[in-house]
Parts: C-alpha cells; sequence; structure tokens
C-alpha cells in the first residue's frame, strides 16, 4: 500500500513559484487500478512523480507499506525505483543505439526475469525483435517501452498519458494487455492521463484540480479496453 501524506511541492522561488501539490494526501491499495485526472497544470504528473520517487517532496512523505521513502538517501531511493516501480511516459525513452531486444532485457535484468521475449511477442513486437527505435513506429517504440516496464515485474507501475502518441486501436491493445496483466500478476497501476474514458477502466479515480484533489471515486465495475469511448 502507498500512503502520500500532506505532500507539498513547489516549483521555482519567489514571485515567480508555482505551487503544482497542496498538502495532497492519497492512498492507493495494493493490486488496485488508480487513474489520476486533472486538465493540464493540476498536479497529477507531480503526483504521479513524487508517488514513485522520481521527486522528492516539499513537505510531507510516502510511504510503501510503512516505509517512508522520502527519508531514504539517494542510492537507496534509486535501488527502490529500480526494484519495486515500473514507469511509461509518453516519451518513450529507450535507448537508441539497443534494439528491442536489447532495450527490454535492461529491464529484465533488474529482475532476473528470463522470459522477457514472452511480454515482447505479447506487445506485437515478436517481429521486431533486432530493430532500433529509429526503425520503429511511434506506437512500436511505445509498445516497447511498455515490455521494458512490464519485464522488470514491478510491484507498481507508473504511467504518464501513455496512450497519448496512440492510435485507437493501438491504444486500445496496449491497455487492455496492461489490465490483463495486471490482473494475473497483481502490481498495482496508477496513471496519469487526459482521456476521461480511461477512468473507466480503473477501480479509484482521483480528479485534480489546481494542486489538490478534488473527488476521489470508486467504479463499482471495471471497464475493459474495448469498452470505453475514445
Amino acid at each position: 500500500m502507498i500512503e502520500i501524506k500532506n505532500a507539498v511541492k513547489t516549483y521555482g522561488a519567489g514571485d515567480s513559484a508555482t505551487s503544482a501539490l497542496k498538502g495532497v494526501s492519497l492512498t492507493i491499495k495494493d493490486g488496485e487500478f488508480t487513474v489520476l485526472l486533472g486538465a493540464s497544470g493540476s498536479g497529477k504528473s507531480t503526483l504521479l512523480h513524487i508517488a514513485s520517487g522520481l521527486e522528492r517532496p516539499d513537505e510531507g512523505s510516502v510511504e510503501y507499506d510503512g516505509m517512508d521513502i522520502t527519508a531514504l538517501g539517494d542510492k537507496l531511493l534509486t535501488a527502490f525505483r529500480r526494484e519495486k516501480v515500473g514507469f511509461i511516459f509518453q516519451q518513450y525513452y529507450l535507448l537508441p543505439g539497443l534494439d528491442v531486444d536489447k532495450n527490454v532485457k535492461m529491464g529484465a535484468q533488474l529482475a532476473g526475469n528470463r522470459d522477457y521475449r514472452k511480454i515482447i511477442e505479447d506487445v506485437g513486437l515478436g517481429d521486431k525483435l533486432h530493430k532500433l527505435p529509429s526503425e520503429l513506429s511511434g506506437g512500436e517504440q511505445q509498445r516497447a517501452s511498455i515490455a521494458r516496464a512490464l519485464a522488470k515485474r514491478p510491484k507498481v507501475l507508473f504511467l504518464d498519458e501513455p496512450t497519448g502518441a496512440l492510435d485507437e486501436e493501438t491504444g486500445r491493445q496496449v491497455l487492455d494487455y496492461i489490465s490483463a496483466l495486471q490482473k494475473e500478476l497483481g502490481f498495482s497501476v496508477v496513471m496519469v492521463t487526459h482521456n476521461a474514458n480511461i477512468a473507466e477502466m480503473a477501480n479509484t479515480v482521483v480528479r485534480m484540480n489546481s494542486g489538490r484533489i478534488i473527488e476521489t471515486a470508486v467504479n463499482e465495475r471495471q471497464k475493459s479496453a474495448y469498452e470505453i469511448g475514445w
């Protein structure tokens, strides 16, 4: 379980200071799918970065099963991220000199996962193993980045606008695969999206505005990727 307590984050100083988070508290249960919704500048990506340990809050804490990761030193925090969490961003962050196989293998090696090629097959890149990122379409690069994150076998998977660069068909395929794998393996999903339809796939929907949580709702039934609008 992740417990974010009274998180405050400000960027800049003086007259140019921007309050990205204003005392945000949120509990994310193990094995749940949580979606963060809000307009640009609402604080949802900052909350994602703080929840995952990519950034530290100026005030407040982030606890994983009672362990305060905000109290960890840089080396221990890096080790925590490497071992416990996976990241998928709208930007792909693939290493340009490595092919699909080697990019995904990097994630797999962190978890001692020797079956990572099945994930590559499952995201539809089995015939692209030895293609460099520059030889892939945008959708294929995103699927490679998703395979790399999932190959780590993370306890929590964080996603920031993962379908933003994908067409509808590919986006649905990717969401369906992530949802199925989450149910199979039991990891938690925390996703930032502008697409309110995707929120219908989640257990919990968190709406943000101006650095605060304004509503938390629970879906009685989670829709599949093929049931939602687009």
